[in-house]
């Protein structure tokens, strides 16, 4: 098992710059081919702020937004050109969610960005909603920070569930070469029928079984948010990697998260890869 083709979303923030940086590592590291793209959304206002505003005025938003996606891709050509990689660029024009999505769907990875609170323009809940809808794993790279090197010291979020099961699964092109994996679970004596006796031995035999040596950890923390505890923990360890199932659903347009789920996605301060 091993990742061929990676996809990531380029924009022209700091943020973006950064995670194209942990993507252009992740291709090379794995000789993967990587494929950048940006998404031009139709400007929507209601008719009477058209009509205020003028056809000329929304032209020019309408060119500033195609200057943007071809400011995005000089930098992924430039970039991938300079680190010889196998790279394509694509630019399309729809909702952002909806387009990322169907291209998702062709890869084995997407790398997306944590949305930066400050940052008002951005658009809400487009990693989670891709996490849910995509059928791909997604790796989250954190606004603030640079993560050249994803997959040396590994955590894996574990509570015996479906969802955590895929998502270590999915994560196994990357743990294959980590100096260091832990499977941690949190409060397990809560669900002792569930975990086991040992908690996180059995998932660590089985990645064994694929050449990966990983240590079974538990912590009891009743009185702390199992996310902020294990963002804790994935701190104290020097995790560059913590690997998580993602719990939620969208109720037509509304997005229905997990608690754990949630606190990962707001308050990360490492890379996230996320399964549903």
């Amino acid at each position: 098992m091993s990742v061929k083709e990676l996809l990531i979303h380029v924009d022209n923030s700091k943020q973006g710059a950064a995670r194209l940086e942990t993507a252009l590592h992740l291709a090379a590291l794995h000789e993967a081919r990587l494929v950048g793209m940006h998404v031009v959304e139709p400007i929507r206002l209601p008719a009477f702020i058209e009509v205020g505003m003028g056809r000329e005025l929304l032209e020019k938003q309408r060119e500033a937004a195609w200057e943007s996606a071809e400011q995005a891709e000089r930098l992924f050509v430039d970039q991938s050109e300079r680190a010889g990689l196998s790279a394509e660029w694509r630019t399309d024009e729809g909702d952002r969610f909806e387009v990322i999505c169907e291209h998702a769907r062709y890869c084995d990875l997407v790398i997306l960005g944590q949305r930066d609170p400050a940052d008002e323009a951005a658009p809400d809940g487009i990693p989670e909603r891709v996490i849910l809808t995509s059928g791909r794993p997604v790796l989250i790279i954190p606004y603030a920070g640079r993560f050249t090197e994803v997959g040396r010291r590994v955590m894996v979020a574990w509570n015996a569930s479906a969802l955590a099961t895929r998502a270590v699964h999915d994560a196994l092109p990357l743990l294959y070469g980590a100096e260091k994996v832990v499977v941690m679970a949190i409060n397990p004596k809560d669900d002792s029928e569930r975990f086991g006796d040992v908690p996180g031995a059995a998932i660590s035999q089985h990645l064994a079984r694929h050449g990966i040596k990983a240590e079974a950890q538990d912590a009891y923390a009743p009185d702390i948010e199992e996310g902020e505890e294990l963002l804790s923990l994935a701190a104290d360890e020097g995790v560059d990697l913590l690997v998580a199932g993602a719990y939620g659903h969208t109720r037509w347009r509304e997005l229905v998260l997990g608690d754990v789920t949630r606190h990962l996605l707001d308050y990360m301060t490492m890379p996230v890869l996320m399964s549903h």
